[in-house]
């Protein structure tokens, strides 16, 4: 034992090895899983990881690309991170996909890869990447990670994993690479722990005097505000402050993906998505506002209707005031009235007190604008609710989603995976509570899912937690079940299985005349007309040692998760559902240079 100095500090110095010393700030930092599968290249640290065991839990699925699903939802539930680890090569190859899906929706994770040791670098040795570095993979990461840091020695890992842990956190959250050596791991050196981050949380910049004024003065000349909210107020727990905002003042709000479950779900104010397949009120709304307050999320193009104005948005005609804590989302497709750079909560605080302050700001400023609103939700209801109740065989997608509705628990954690039964939950499903619907929105990575909900699980091992999968997704990770048996995980899938990659196929005959190719599965005769086929998902998941049922009836549904909740064990339900009845679309969606299509219900507004 020897003493060292750390910013004036007398701190005690240990002989450690580097995978002793990276097992041990985990434990600092109460990280309690690490999720991750051997091999040669991470072998050195899985000893230090056994030695602390009863702290740091290892979970081993059978695939990288899971293990970092899981840890990206793990975040989205928590708001605090844990680690991967893979191996040098293929192994660390299978972590660009979740750690690209992370950053796309500003979740984090410590991805943990190992790399050839350093004596051999720019040798060629097994499974070496070389092309332009020395042990170059940590630059394959560098576009999907906030940082990747790449320690050659024990004495550079404390710097290095208490620079990790605050840049995963500071700011906008995402993925954080560290590329170990795998002589590192077993490599010693005097070294001390370093101290944990504090940054995650403590930092929230709230927005200038002149900001704020500027922005009640944006509120106080509308008639027609709405809100906007995604990832951003999810993130910065600021649901309390914009319901207070949304109820006192009744300003309605629309939600991206990642903001549903933020704010009341049965509020009549609350809107629900926008764009193409998004809620025909929240469309309405982003058409006639006259302000729309954007709050961490940005304008992307599902969410835009590609951007074409009157579809979703009425810019410029419409005035912004957009609001992120990430400088480079300011006006990144539309140019804002007022851009403030802030945390969600502390703005929307800071609104909510000086608004108090306000007596020509209140609720009945905006009365005639509800009177609209609620003309347009009762349109949308008469329209819709009649299929909520179809009983059909194959069965109605809208049914599925009210029967779920109905009989899961309102605290459930829904895992969606993407494909066509995607855009039916984002307009229909109602999550009572915020990160309890969970969506790899920014980069629609199929899979995440699938694999996602076992970090859900694990996250919040009281809720149920419940992926609606698509079969085409839950092919490419079917392996998840077995994880879930082996670590008992009491995980459902629901598998939405239309024998078909179903939103892709519905592009193509929209976009090919009704021609089909490639898009649909058969057995035998490839191609239209043939024998529809998938797997016995079902069977699978009793071979894994799950339950497993089929369910090709509407009446059998609600039983089937019923009993599936009720058993606290992993299940897969095989849901056949009807594949030729698609999302009423209520915005539009381009695909250039192909046209876009005009709205399935309403019309885009035209400003004269």
């Amino acid at each position: 034992m020897t003493a060292g100095w750390n910013g004036g500090e007398r701190v005690a110095m240990a002989r450690m090895k580097g995978g002793e010393l990276i097992a041990e700030y985990l434990v600092k930092q109460k990280t309690p899983f690490v999720f991750g599968v051997c091999g040669h290249g991470n072998v050195g640290i899985l000893d230090a990881l056994y030695q602390v065991r009863d702290k740091v839990a290892l979970i081993s699925p059978r695939h990288e690309q899971a293990a970092g699903h899981m840890a990206d939802a793990y975040f989205r539930v928590k708001h605090s991170p844990v680690a991967t680890l893979t191996s040098t090569g293929p192994g660390s190859a299978n972590i660009v996909m979740p750690c690209v899906t992370a950053i796309s929706d500003s979740s984090a994770f410590l991805a943990i890869t190992a790399n050839v040791p350093t004596s051999q670098a720019n040798r060629a040795p097994f499974q070496e990447l070389y092309a332009h570095n020395q042990a170059d993979f940590a630059q394959v990461l560098r576009p999907v990670v906030k940082r990747s840091f790449q320690p050659s020695r024990v004495e550079m890992l404390p710097l290095a994993l208490r620079q990790a842990y605050d840049t995963m956190l500071t700011g906008r959250p995402g993925p954080v690479n560290l590329d170990i050596p795998y002589n590192v791991f077993q490599e010693e050196a005097d070294v001390e722990i370093p101290a944990p981050s504090h940054t995650h949380g403590s930092h929230r910049p709230s927005a200038s005097e002149a900001d704020l004024n500027a922005a009640v003065e944006l509120l106080a000349q509308a008639r027609r505000p709405v809100f906007f909210i995604g990832q951003g107020t999810t993130l910065s727990e600021a649901g309390p402050e914009i319901t207070e905002l949304q109820r006192r003042w009744g300003i309605p709000v629309i939600t991206s993906p990642n903001g549903m479950g933020l704010v009341p779900p049965d509020d009549p104010l609350t809107l629900g998505f926008i764009g193409r397949n998004g809620a025909y009120p929240a469309n309405q709304a982003g058409r006639f506002a006259d302000l729309v307050l954007c709050i961490g999320t940005r304008f992307d193009d599902r969410s835009s209707s590609s951007w074409h104005q009157g579809y979703s948005w009425n810019f410029p005609h419409t005035r912004l005031l957009q609001v992120d804590i990430d400088p480079l989302e300011l006006g990144r497709n539309y140019p804002p009235t007022l851009g403030v750079i802030a945390d969600a909560k502390t703005f929307a605080a800071q609104l909510i007190a000086a608004l108090s302050q306000r007596g020509d700001v209140t609720r009945d400023n905006f009365a005639g604008w509800r009177a609209e609103i609620a003309k347009w939700q009762a349109e949308w209801e008469k329209f819709i609710r009649p299929n909520f109740s179809a009983v059909t065989t194959p069965i109605r997608p809208e049914y599925v989603v009210g029967a779920l509705i109905d009989v899961l628990p309102r605290d459930v954690i829904l895992s969606l995976d993407s494909g066509v039964h995607h855009n039916w939950f984002m307009q229909f499903w109602k999550p009572q509570h915020a990160q309890s619907m969970l969506n790899s929105w920014g980069y629609s990575s199929m899979g995440f899912g699938v694999c996602g909900v076992l970090g859900a699980q694990l996250a919040a091992p009281e809720r149920t937690c419940v992926a609606v999968v698509g079969d085409g997704g839950f092919m490419m990770a079917p392996h998840v079940v077995a994880t879930a048996v082996e670590y008992n995980l009491p995980c459902i899938w629901i598998v939405w299985n239309n024998f078909a990659w179903g939103a892709i196929r519905d592009i193509q005959y929209g976009m090919f005349e009704g021609r089909e190719y490639g898009t649909a599965f058969y057995k035998g005769n490839q191609g239209p007309g043939g024998e529809r086929y998938n797997p016995d998902f079902a069977a699978w998941a009793r071979a894994c040692g799950a339950d497993g049922v089929t369910v090709t009836r509407s009446e059998d549904l609600r039983g089937a998760v019923e009993t599936a909740v009720k058993n606290r064990r992993p299940c897969v339900i095989d849901l056949h559902v009807d594949a030729e009845v698609r999302p009423p679309s209520t915005g539009t969606w381009e695909l250039p240079p192909i046209p876009f299509k005009e709205p399935a219900f309403g019309k885009p507004y035209r400003a004269s």
